[in-house]
């Protein structure tokens, strides 16, 4: 474990576990980013513990989630966003110091990992967010109130067109094969549907 007490090393696995635990919350589900991000902050958690360290940055470090939480909830996510990628930055780049305060992590490595990591999270956080907030292409409530044509005879089972799909439909009143109907309700994947009736 010698290898973890150099900085530059111990940096590289405190950014690939704070990346890993970023994009699990922005991404939660199957687990394998939350087991990748505790073994990258358990090892470059073991060189905190046995390197010199900068108390102000590890707090700056943590701190920068708060805004990062915002940046996933509240408006003006690219101001909180750029705040918490900030934090990240700066907390980490002077996280392991020298006996001179200096931080004694290479600081081109420093750079290009934050700068990719930076830029990384910037476009997937943002893209996921956009993501989150989009109406689903397929939001079957957006059906009830559809108009549409029955292609079979609709009865307790049928088959309706509706906005050029083809959808599963019942009816408590017997609909002819070609008739217009509008969505009154759905059950599932199944329309409940009426017959239009045209007024002359």
């Amino acid at each position: 474990m010698d290898f973890l007490l150099d900085p530059n090393v111990a940096y590289l696995f405190l950014m690939a576990g704070v990346l890993l635990t970023l994009l699990a919350i922005v991404t939660p589900g199957t687990g394998m980013l939350e087991v990748g991000a505790f073994f990258c902050l358990a090892l470059a958690g073991y060189a905190v513990y046995n390197l010199s360290f900068n108390l102000w940055a590890l707090i700056v470090m943590a701190v920068s989630i708060v805004p990062f939480l915002y940046s996933v909830r509240k408006p003006k996510r690219e101001l909180w966003l750029g705040l918490s990628l900030l934090g990240l930055v700066v907390g980490s780049v002077f996280l392991f110091s020298r006996e001179n305060g200096l931080p004694a992590v290479n600081l081109f490595v420093a750079l290009t990992v934050a700068a990719l990591i930076v830029a990384f999270l910037w476009i997937a956080v943002g893209k996921s967010i956009r993501a989150m907030l989009e109406r689903p292409a397929h939001d079957l409530g957006a059906l009830i109130g559809q108009e549409g044509e029955a292609r079979t005879q609709v009865g307790a089972e049928g088959s309706v067109q509706i906005n050029g799909e083809l959808w599963s439909a019942r009816s408590s009143r017997p609909i002819s094969a070609g008739r217009h109907v509008r969505v009154v309700n759905r059950e599932g994947f199944i329309l409940v549907v009426e017959e239009v009736m045209h007024q002359n």
